[in-house]
């Protein structure tokens, strides 16, 4: 009768769940953080992806123009501006900076980059501050994100302080 009786209570004991939930919950505490660091990679991946392309761009346009972008005004902008820059690296171009929305005849050159200036993948701020100085370096603890530019060298920065080295 007691064999009967044994066979019928079968199941976990409490001992035996609260391991399991212990186990599981060290195996969570180690796989979490390891996700939050490969959303970093993917960011920091990302910035060095666009600053590659932006590079690559303004690369281009030197070659074409012998100058850098916003070196020259646009024919509407200034030049050393934010809207001068971001016009001759969007738009059509001539050999002297000159900006149109179609090509024709002397708007030959560009665009450069098809789908505007990208966002930053950290503050998600796509603005450009231009300096002519011939040096990139951020003077203080800027966190305002976007990108930060030299006409002068070419040199193209995320405007962040904890993100300028690359």
């Amino acid at each position: 009768m007691e064999t009967i009786n044994h066979a019928l209570h079968k199941g976990f004991t409490l001992i035996e769940l609260l391991i399991v939930v212990v186990i599981l919950g060290v195996l969570a505490a180690v796989a979490i953080p390891q996700f939050t660091t490969s959303t970093d990679d993917a960011r920091a991946a990302a910035l060095d992806s666009t600053l590659a392309t932006m590079r690559t761009s303004i690369d281009m346009y030197y070659q074409e123009h012998g100058e850098y972008p916003a070196a020259l005004g646009d024919g509407t902008n200034l030049l050393n501006t934010p809207g001068a820059f971001t016009s001759q690296l969007t738009r059509f171009s001539e050999a002297d900076g000159d900006v149109a929305d179609i090509a024709d005849g002397t708007h030959t050159f560009g665009p450069y980059l098809k789908k505007g200036i990208p966002a930053d993948p950290y503050t998600s701020s796509n603005a450009v501050v231009v300096v002519s100085a011939g040096d990139l370096n951020l003077t203080s603890a800027v966190t305002t994100g976007g990108w930060k530019y030299d006409s002068v060298t070419g040199g193209i920065i995320m405007n962040h302080s904890a993100y300028d080295d690359r």
